[in-house]
């Protein structure tokens, strides 16, 4: 037997325990539903129902905020009235699903909330096929971060974490340290969407040793949900400062209004 081929058996027999390992696990805790918990076949994913209580965000969609039309205009690249009346900081948002009471609220308050970190794995695989036009031509991930404070009590950033998650499968770079929240803003619930701009104006920042990681590059920043954008702006806009070729943005769910 050569040395390649002893590789290759070794590799066989790794992967077979794994499957081994995998089947006994699913004997003792059968594979559920993320969202309700209810029996499945597979895991990491959603029983029938909570499936289709999922309202996905596919095309025809503004090309711009990535906001689903309410009709097939006909033609691609189309931009809604929002979009030409108020363009955003960034080039482009996708998202997976619209961000409204079910399943989609569950997950994303199970994972920021609830310890459920194993959550990530399948929101992040979610957010890389809604943003797979976006990852093609990206240079560096930018997980939305926490500021120090809020980190230090929650313990984790979940956006670092869908981040994690999305490099592994695209391939593309994540960097979690580059961009800072310099800020402690509360929190922005019940604000207004002027008052949710000027909360978070300034908050975030890219120290002068880090703008070799930033510069010229193409960016896309990751955050879980995204609600009015103003927090997603205040990134851009300072990634763009920090010298940033573009900033897409990829979040699993986002608050659609009208």
């Amino acid at each position: 037997m050569t040395f390649r081929a002893g590789i290759s058996v070794s590799v066989a027999i790794a992967r077979l325990f794994r499957q081994l390992a995998a089947s006994a696990a699913d004997l003792v805790f059968p594979p559920s539903c993320l969202a309700c918990r209810k029996a499945i076949e597979a895991p990491d994913a959603l029983c029938s129902e909570c499936w289709r209580s999922v309202r996905f965000i596919e095309r025809p969609f503004c090309e711009r905020l990535g906001t689903p039309f309410p009709v097939d205009l006909g033609a691609e690249g189309l931009l809604s009235p929002e979009a030409i009346a108020n363009p955003p900081v960034y080039d482009r948002a996708r998202a997976v699903a619209h961000f409204d009471d079910g399943p989609v609220r569950r997950l994303v308050h199970r994972l920021k909330y609830g310890d459920r970190l194993e959550l990530a794995r399948a929101m992040g695989a979610w957010m890389t096929r809604a943003g797979d036009e976006l990852l093609t031509e990206a240079d560096v991930l930018i997980p939305v971060p926490l500021h120090r404070g809020r980190l230090a009590s929650r313990r984790f950033n979940q956006a670092a974490m869908l981040a994690r998650v999305i490099s592994e499968q695209s391939g593309v770079p994540a960097d979690a340290f580059s961009l800072i929240r310099i800020k402690p803003t509360p929190q922005q619930v019940g604000l207004t969407r002027s008052q949710r701009a000027a909360n978070v104006q300034g908050a975030f920042h890219v120290a002068p040793d880090a703008r070799f990681h930033i510069e010229g590059k193409a960016a896309i920043l990751i955050d879980d949900v995204m609600t009015s954008g103003a927090t997603i702006n205040a990134a851009s806009r300072a990634l763009l400062r920090a010298g940033a070729a573009r900033v897409d943005v990829l979040v699993f769910a986002r608050v659609v209004t009208g």
